[in-house]
């Protein structure tokens, strides 16, 4: 498939024209378009200019590729107008949004049974992936401090992940001087579990990262059986290594449908955990949530206070300036839906992804290789055996001519000659829309399967998949 992404070129000439059915008099009829125009215009004429261009976006409802969320209620849009000029960072002028931060990190610590909710410590974030920059770094600060203790090199440190972790985890290797060191998934071993972890940890590691979710995929990684391989390790070695838990997708999601899976602060090893608020905890985007079990899983080094905001003010984070709207709509969830209404918004999710696992997997054309039993994500590829005269990329490319946003792209390291399709199940499609998409599938599908020729490849690439 060719690159559809439109490049800065291909919006036109330097300047935007007007249309006159909107032009005012005596402004002008033409903007600079990568220049500050000279002159004023009317709040009118700039809101239809921007108006108009992101007109151009996708429908956010068909866009079945990512896992942010984009619906939230008239009376969080009204809360969120109300509180978007709140500075998060300014504890001394925005007293009370600090007090909520720190209730929502303590329901959070108790949704994930921290031993003591109250004494537990955390932080809001921009979003997870600030979040998995905190809990790398508080492992990194650790290990530093435990070797340095014990006149032991600091030289070398390595994390242990799977290599279908989300980008987020190699950027922090790559920032922050840590080896990653990936463990291949595969047909066999579709997820990291703990299998031959002894090959890749060492004095060095300062943690394994499991994935409460794979982005690829929607798997959940078996935290309890990691946990077990590195306490047989550490039975070997002396190794303690610790686990953060990348709950980005799924700790909004396994703690109302799946409360029985084991895999949060009851696991001894995790120190950490992330979550993505604007993901599965269904705020719209711009944050994320990291929580430590409790005060001494995050070093006091990494903890800051300023005063020249006007207060001793204590800060965690990568940034500073944070809307602190985004932290009350998730207060405003919590009260507003409660367990019960989590619960049964996540169960709504996930019956559609079952109800979209099932006719694809009897579609002749596909195989699942996730059923979003986990997470409510599913993939799938072409049944192998048969040669197709079209592939996913060709779906993808159909599909979007209806409006449907369904990602292609090939399988991580190891895996990468399989391509694979990919619905993220989010709040906002229903068991109808879900319906419609399986008939424009069904037609699509149909169509393709009438070529009497291959299709060609040129300038096939991969979907976005994170």
């Amino acid at each position: 498939m060719p690159n559809t992404r439109r490049s800065i070129d291909s919006f036109g000439p330097g300047v935007v024209g007007l249309n006159p059915m909107f032009a005012r008099p005596g402004e002008a009829t033409e903007l600079a378009r990568f220049s500050i125009p000279d002159d004023e215009s009317l709040p009118e004429t700039a809101y239809q200019i921007v108006h108009d261009e992101v007109a151009l976006d996708g429908n956010a409802r068909l866009n079945l590729a990512t896992f942010v969320g984009t619906w939230m209620d008239s009376h969080a849009e009204k809360l969120f107008a109300e509180t978007f000029d709140k500075n998060l960072i300014d504890k001394d002028e925005y007293q009370a949004t600090d007090v909520i931060e720190t209730r929502c990190r303590t329901i959070l610590a108790d949704l994930w049974h921290a031993p003591e909710p109250r004494n537990a410590v955390g932080t809001s974030t921009i979003g997870s992936s600030e979040a998995c920059m905190l809990g790398g770094l508080a492992l990194k600060r650790r290990w530093q401090h435990a070797r340095r203790s014990a006149g032991q090199s600091t030289d070398r440190p390595n994390l242990v992940m799977s290599s279908a972790v989300q980008v987020c985890w190699k950027k922090f290797c790559n920032y922050w001087d840590v080896e990653a060191r990936t463990v291949p998934i595969s047909e066999e071993r579709r997820v990291l579990d703990g299998h031959d972890l002894r090959s890749y940890v060492d004095e060095n590691t300062i943690g394994v990262v499991a994935l409460l979710g794979v982005t690829y995929t929607g798997m959940y990684e078996p935290v309890e059986q990691i946990a077990a391989a590195l306490d047989d390790i550490q039975a070997a070695t002396g190794w303690d290594i610790p686990i953060h838990v990348d709950g980005a997708t799924g700790a909004f999601i396994a703690p109302f449908i799946q409360p029985d899976l084991v895999w949060d602060f009851r696991v001894g090893r995790v120190a950490s955990i992330n979550a993505s608020g604007h993901k599965y905890g269904l705020v719209y985007p711009g944050l994320g949530w990291i929580v430590w079990r409790d005060q001494a899983a995050l070093p006091d080094d990494l903890r800051f206070r300023v005063a020249y905001l006007g207060g001793d003010i204590p800060t965690v984070g990568l940034s500073f300036t944070r809307p602190g709207s985004h932290v009350l709509l998730q207060y405003y969830l919590f009260l507003r839906l409660g367990r019960d209404g989590f619960r049964r918004v996540q169960q709504a999710t996930h019956d559609v992804a079952q109800y979209l696992s099932r006719e694809i997997a009897a579609m002749p054309q596909f195989e699942l290789w996730s059923d979003g039993s986990d997470i409510p994500v599913l993939t799938w590829h072409l049944r192998k055996g048969p040669s197709w005269n079209w592939n996913l990329y060709h779906l993808s490319d159909r599909l979007r001519m209806k409006g449907w946003k369904v990602p292609t792209y090939p399988m991580p390291e190891d895996l990468t000659d399989l391509t694979v399709q990919r619905i993220v199940v989010r709040n906002g499609l229903s068991r109808d829309l879900a319906g419609v998409f399986i008939a424009d599938l069904h037609a699509e599908v149909a169509f393709l399967e009438s070529l009497t020729v291959p299709i060609t490849t040129l300038g096939q690439r991969p979907g976005f998949h994170h």
